[in-house]
């Protein structure tokens, strides 16, 4: 009795195993096909999402920053350029000297000159010397004397000529030296009078204009040499020396060319059919290929047209329409320190907002 059950509990210990490799051997035919489904779904769904999505548009600028070419206004030999290009400069700093011995010599002329005209006012305000007038005053007593002796001699004359006993040449002479003596006191006295008035307002004026002329003058030439030194306006970069020490300089030639990079923007030019629906105030991010692909947020802030030379012609000659260009600056929203003039930067446009 015992047999039998026996030869059942050994039939059936060998199914066990049977069933577990069968489970085996589906397994790993169920489990590429997964994989298969899974890669098959994605490949579909990358290619509706690049199918669907609009193509991008990649608009490239440049950064660009405000540039001001320092030149003198005064010509002469270059003497010193104490600064270097890449170097930072403050507002007020040395950026070249220019030397000129001509208008330094002038200079010196004039400030002689002033001198004199100095001189010359400090001499008419203090008026007429006492010498002077004692001696304008002898000069008219003695004229004074004269016309006395003369009009005696010539009454003494004009009785003997009436009596006979004169010719009648006599009397012309005496009539001549009395009128010669009396021009002469005329004369003598007013010398006297001017030394004892002075000098007049009007000449007090001329000699205070003088002066002033020379003042005038002085400041004039001071000015030409304070332009012998060039400052920089605001504190900025040197860009570019456009002299060398040694070098011969005219009035408006620049010498130095400075960067402000306290003023920096990202400029496009953009045909009109892109600048739709852009206005003044729109902010949009760009990226800098310089600084490792970095997002800068960019404000617009300018929008202008380019010149004629500058517009997309069409290729058509019906249906299609010339395209003008525009100008678009774009300011940085926060400062970005290492953002340089010269760097590109782009951005896809359809999709900027």
């Amino acid at each position: 009795m015992d047999v039998p059950s026996s030869d059942k509990d050994i039939q059936g210990t060998p199914d066990a195993p049977d069933d577990g490799r069968a489970k085996t051997a589906r397994n790993p035919t169920r489990t590429p096909s997964i994989i298969v489904g899974v890669v098959a779904v994605a490949v579909v769904g990358l290619s509706v999402f690049y199918l669907l999505r609009p193509e991008p548009l990649l608009v490239q600028g440049e950064v660009d920053a405000t540039r001001l070419d320092i030149a003198a206004r005064v010509d002469g030999r270059v003497g010193k350029i104490p600064v270097e290009r890449g170097q930072n400069v403050a507002a007020g700093a040395v950026l070249v000297q220019i030397d000129n011995p001509e208008t330094m010599a002038k200079h010196e002329q004039m400030k002689a000159a002033k001198a004199v005209a100095d001189a010359q006012l400090a001499n008419v305000m203090v008026g007429t010397r006492v010498e002077v007038i004692a001696a304008r005053k002898a000069e008219m007593e003695r004229a004074q004397a004269a016309l006395v002796l003369a009009q005696k001699t010539y009454d003494r004359t004009h009785t003997l000529t009436d009596q006979g006993n004169a010719p009648q040449a006599r009397l012309d002479q005496a009539t001549d030296a009395l009128h010669e003596s009396e021009r002469a006191v005329d004369q003598a006295k007013s010398a006297y009078e001017q030394a004892v008035n002075g000098y007049t307002k009007e000449e007090r004026a001329i000699a205070g204009s003088n002066v002033e002329k020379a003042s005038a003058d002085i400041q004039s030439v001071q000015s030409i040499i304070d332009q012998l030194v060039v400052y920089a306006p605001i504190a900025s970069q040197v860009y570019q020396r456009n002299v060398e020490p040694g070098e011969y300089v005219s009035p408006g030639v620049p010498l130095v060319t400075l960067i402000n990079l306290a003023d920096l923007w990202v400029h496009f030019d953009l045909r009109e059919d892109l600048v739709k629906g852009l206005k003044v105030g729109d902010r949009f991010d760009v990226r800098i290929p310089a600084l490792g692909d970095r997002s800068v947020s960019v404000e617009v802030k300018l929008i202008a047209t380019k010149g004629e030379y500058a517009s997309w012609r069409a290729t058509r000659a019906t249906g299609d329409f010339d395209l003008r260009t525009f100008s678009i600056r774009a300011y940085p929203v926060q400062p970005v320190p290492e953002l340089r003039p010269g760097m590109s930067a782009y951005l896809d446009w359809r999709s900027r907002q």
